[in-house]
């Protein structure tokens, strides 16, 4: 089991947590309270630090019922190396302001291994059936 070092800047932070047995991802928890407005995007204190075990890599992933709201968080990619504040950054999409209180769940974090890759350059890449096709590319059913 990967330990995750977690660490309270903000003395009423809540640390990550599973809500359910086998879940993937921890929730993670507002450490203020603000208001998105329409359109708004803004950096969402956690009030924790963590510290990633090296060969791993957090991400910060939606919530899906704030994200049915319109609500979702950019970026959201934190190195093993990064000791400082996990902070959400959040987007409105919505049409309605969008009330985000202390305590309130605002994303959840996954640990996942980080496998290194060395970048070498070439002249030419295999071939494969799919090729260049993208961007809906394998159809609608």
């Amino acid at each position: 089991m990967v330990k995750l070092k977690v660490k309270r800047i903000h003395e009423d932070a809540k640390l990550p947590l599973y809500q359910h047995k086998g879940d993937a991802g921890l929730d993670v928890f507002s450490s203020i309270d603000c208001v998105l407005e329409k359109g708004d995007i803004k950096p969402i204190s956690s009030g924790i630090k963590v510290a990633i075990p090296e060969g791993y890599v957090g991400l910060i992933w939606d919530k899906s019922g704030i994200s049915l709201k319109g609500i979702h968080r950019l970026a959201g990619v934190i190195d093993s190396g990064y000791r400082g504040e996990v902070r959400v950054v959040m987007v409105n999409l919505g049409d309605e302001p969008f009330v985000i209180e202390k305590g309130m769940k605002i994303a959840q974090l996954l640990i996942q291994p980080v496998n290194e890759v060395e970048v070498v350059e070439t002249e030419e890449l295999e071939e494969t059936p799919r090729g260049e096709e993208g961007f809906g590319s394998t159809g609608k059913y």
